[in-house]
């Protein structure tokens, strides 16, 4: 059964507006640039990086933060912070909305997502997810024992690991339910682990469908992608950091998702989930 997530109303339909291409080609072009000079910037320090400090990325990993925070500030997508983020390894978990969540999360708080097994076989970007120290899991319950002690080797080196419950992106307007899974594999992790729920709630540039920045069902990446760097006016989405949780006041893994996803579903407008 798939897990992609489809409206029951189609996807809205923007107009190019003039000068689309020229606005296209100046952020990418830019996007592009800084993109290479942090993947260069990466492939050299790594090797002695891992040498030196192990699973510990105390260098390549600002190197990461500021690439994605430069891609959002290209685009002009007016990014706030609300809450506290959490300090110290555990795990964050946020509502999906768009390809753009990665760029988002990852310019303002170190973390390091957890992503389905078959990312890393996608051209390009599996090779990308790799080299910033993404963790790919399979859903496999035989493998159940052995992604826990992954999850435990990179806590204990002091990463914030983050994941999307809902299991697929949306139209931004909603909250999906969340999948347990890997809950259960965070409960395995001690007692002091902790899980700080975080809402993204993306604003519509004046004028456009409030869905824009909503990338879900059949949609093509790159006409998605093309979409957004060509838009005359970007809006603004808020990153909402919600208290953290202790794993281990919850008896199980479903009460502890279930926590999580009323907390995220909780900072999103009233009038935007239904």
């Amino acid at each position: 059964m798939s897990m992609t997530w489809r409206s029951d109303a189609p996807p809205p339909v923007v107009e190019r507006a003039p000068g689309h291409w020229r606005r296209l080609l100046w952020r990418g072009g830019r996007i592009l640039a800084v993109i290479g000079a942090g993947l260069l910037l990466t492939l050299l320090l790594r090797l002695p990086e891992r040498t030196l400090h192990g699973m510990q990325r105390p260098w390549t990993q600002p190197v990461t933060v500021w690439v994605m925070g430069r891609v959002v500030a290209i685009l002009g997508l007016d990014l706030t912070l609300e809450g506290r983020p959490m300090t110290g390894p555990g795990a964050v978990v946020a509502n999906h909305v768009s390809w753009l969540d990665i760029f988002v999360l990852n310019a303002r708080k170190r973390v390091y997502f957890v992503s389905k097994a078959e990312v890393a076989g996608w051209p390009g970007i599996g090779f990308l997810a790799r080299l910033v120290g993404t963790i790919f899991i399979r859903r496999d319950p035989r493998e159940a024992r052995a992604q826990t002690a992954l999850l435990a080797a990179r806590l204990a080196a002091g990463h914030r690991l983050l994941f999307f419950p809902e299991g697929s992106s949306t139209d931004g307007l909603r909250v999906l339910p969340f999948r347990s899974t890997l809950f259960e594999a965070l409960r395995g992790l001690g007692p002091q682990t902790r899980v700080q729920p975080v809402t993204l709630v993306y604003e519509a540039p004046p004028g456009t469908d409030p869905r824009f920045y909503g990338w879900w069902g059949d949609m093509e990446f790159g006409a998605h992608l093309l979409q957004v760097l060509g838009a005359p006016r970007q809006g603004r989405v808020r990153v909402i950091c919600h208290a953290p949780l202790g794993v281990a006041d919850f008896p199980d893994r479903k009460a502890l998702a279930l926590a999580c996803e009323r907390a995220v579903r909780a900072g999103l407008p009233p009038a935007a989930a239904p």
